[in-house]
């Protein structure tokens, strides 16, 4: 499904900084929804938020704001303890297609997602409408995704994040290298992000752009812009956007980002879908 002709899809990372604790981000549910809608006005069509204790004021709360699609994330968190973003139809829910094994500045994760969870997550994600994002850190989560699709439990597109860079024992090499295998590893009708947790992001997030696949950035993944300066999401999507502009690809609105996905549009105040146009 990649074609650099399809405008870029932008995911927002407003959360936590792992690697710099001195980053600020917003934490409360009205400034969450601040930086959304600024994160939407600069090209952002996705939001990864991390709305822990607040789910459903944020997920609401955004909705009433503005069309970006919301995508709930920490995945590290197990199925059981996550049913409120499916109760309140989150437009997707982050998925690690393997085991976390991250080590951060302050915090350590090592957390074991079998197979058998994995299928509970997609049974979950069709019972109540939701779209499941796969966090794909190494070709055995592709492994896993694989036999997902083979025992007939996900509906394409299939929505993917690679990750490369991020420290620990899941891993792999920041470089365009190792994004371009991943990627020839991958099952068709993927819809392909990349999320970069190092200073090689640009190399990567380009090589994304000029290869028709999707950039995910923010305060998260990597929150210094290309002059060196630590940056809100807001800014970080907006340079995003413009390096993608400056290589000829346009950047996409929340009703293409939907289209793309294979999620339904969202009805606008009268009643119909907003214009499906590139911003």
């Amino acid at each position: 499904m990649s074609d650099r002709k399809t405008p870029l899809v932008i995911v927002a990372t407003p959360n936590i900084c792992w690697l710099n604790s001195a980053v600020k981000y917003p934490t409360r549910a009205p400034e969450i929804i601040e930086e959304t809608v600024r994160c939407r006005e600069a090209g952002a069509s996705i939001l990864h938020t991390h709305a822990e204790g607040q789910w459903s004021e944020v997920i609401n709360g955004v909705r009433a704001k503005c069309d970006i699609v919301v995508q709930s994330g920490m995945s590290s968190i197990p199925l059981q303890e996550r049913i409120e973003l499916f109760e309140e139809r989150s437009d997707m829910v982050s998925i690690i297609a393997n085991h976390h094994a991250e080590a951060f500045t302050q915090v350590t994760c090592d957390v074991l997602h079998p197979l058998k969870e994995l299928e509970e997550y997609s049974v979950a994600c069709r019972k109540y409408g939701v779209k499941p994002e796969w966090e794909i850190w190494h070709p055995g989560s592709i492994w896993n995704l694989n036999r997902l699709i083979d025992k007939g439990l996900l509906d394409p597109p299939y929505i993917t994040t690679f990750f490369l860079g991020w420290p620990g024992g899941t891993w792999s090499p920041p470089t365009v290298q190792e994004y371009l295998y991943r990627k020839s590893l991958m099952p068709k009708d993927c819809v392909i992000t990349v999320s970069i947790m190092c200073k090689e992001q640009m190399d990567i997030l380009v090589a994304a752009i000029t290869h028709g696949d999707n950039v995910r950035v923010g305060t998260e993944d990597w929150p210094y812009l290309q002059n060196g300066k630590v940056a809100q999401t807001w800014e970080l999507v907006k340079e995003i956007g413009d390096i993608s502009r400056s290589l000829g690809r346009d950047v996409a609105t929340p009703a293409i980002a939907r289209e793309l996905c294979g999620l339904p549009q969202k009805k606008s105040a009268a009643g119909k879908a907003p214009a499906n146009k590139a911003s």
